[in-house]
């Protein structure tokens, strides 16, 4: 599932890159990817110091974590501003939704991701889709045929202030009238200078909830830690909550966001530097506290809606990956932004 290939050289192949864009460009968007990459020439000379980090990307990646090497492709094409049609995208079949654990349900589309998380009194909701009428018939929809009900939504967690994420606001106040929980920075910038804007997607939430790295929102029995991973904005953030199934509680980390898809800002150095700083800190952290499932709000990365089809027959919980597997899928997303780093200041 790679989409470059080492060559054992610093020269990069055309043709082995051209399958992988494909495959990306069906996944990316201008939140979740870098969409459009310009045209790479045959025989590219990849620089020694990208190719080494594109080399250590693939190796962290092995046979199971393939998705995440498409942050490399960024490495190898100039910044650009991503450029794509949503409709699309949008417009892709819907998944049915799904139940992970015994607390954590999947109710998002093809594309992007929307999830709940059930407490002792009353529903999590992380991320609203790109807007009210699809949260209404996608979230509201599988959330009634999961057998959860919409008006039991306390808080609204939105990972980043890209209206694929809090489009569907206005449907979520409207049916539940939780709190919106947002970073500080993100509020800022949903509410001053949005970084994307399309007509698909709602208007921003008005300011509610402001936290910070390191702030936790408690629901009956559960606690979600919230922690700032700036980059995609520099706002993101990402979730630590407990998750439980088969009779075992398990640690869930969510990644807020993903894809370099910030290279015609004028801070790109800076974000990617914030992302790099991100992913290398909570490596660490899965390994130490033992962040065995790592998940996504875009299920192109992890996968989520294969796996919740293969749970029925699945001898294991697809979604349980081991902290040292956590750990790995952020050393290639590491990786790949170092090489991009490595590429954007050449």
């Amino acid at each position: 599932m790679a989409f470059w290939r080492r060559t054992g050289t610093a020269t990069l192949r055309a043709e082995a890159v051209e399958p992988g864009r494909r495959r990306f460009l069906a996944l990316g968007c201008a939140c979740c990817a870098a969409a459009a990459l310009p045209a790479i020439p045959a025989g590219a000379e990849v620089p020694p110091a990208v190719q080494r980090h594109l080399d250590l990307a693939w190796e962290a990646a092995g046979a199971d974590l393939g998705p995440y090497l498409r942050l490399g492709n960024t490495a190898l094409v100039p910044p650009a501003a991503p450029k794509v049609d949503l409709g699309p995208l949008i417009n892709q079949p819907v998944p049915p939704p799904g139940q992970a654990f015994d607390n954590l349900f999947y109710v998002g589309a093809r594309w992007v991701s929307a999830w709940i998380l059930r407490t002792s009194e009353g529903l999590i909701l992380i991320d609203a889709l790109n807007n009210d009428d699809e949260a209404e018939s996608v979230i509201g929809g599988g959330m009634r045929r999961l057998g959860l009900d919409p008006a039991q939504i306390r808080y609204l967690i939105v990972t980043h202030g890209h209206g694929d994420h809090y489009g569907g606001a206005g449907w979520v106040k409207r049916v539940a009238a939780p709190k919106v929980v947002a970073s500080e920075t993100d509020w800022r910038m949903m509410a001053t200078r949005l970084e994307f804007d399309a007509p698909e997607w709602g208007r921003p939430p008005e300011r509610d909830v402001a936290v910070k790295d390191g702030d936790r929102i408690t629901l009956g029995d559960t606690t979600v830690e919230l922690l700032e991973t700036p980059g995609h904005t520099m706002g993101t953030l990402s979730l630590v909550f407990p998750v439980r199934g088969g009779g075992q509680e398990h640690r869930a980390l969510l990644w807020g966001g993903t894809a370099f898809n910030f290279g015609a800002q004028p801070d790109r150095i800076r974000r990617l530097q914030g992302y790099i700083d991100a992913t290398d800190r909570l490596r660490g952290m899965a390994r130490a506290r033992d962040l065995d499932v790592f998940v996504s709000n875009h299920a192109g990365y992890d996968e989520a809606i294969a796996k919740l089809a293969a749970m029925p027959a699945a001898g294991r919980n697809p979604f349980v990956i081991g902290a040292d597997t956590t750990a790995r899928a952020l050393t290639v997303m590491h990786e790949c932004a170092r090489a991009t780093m490595e590429a954007w200041t050449a």
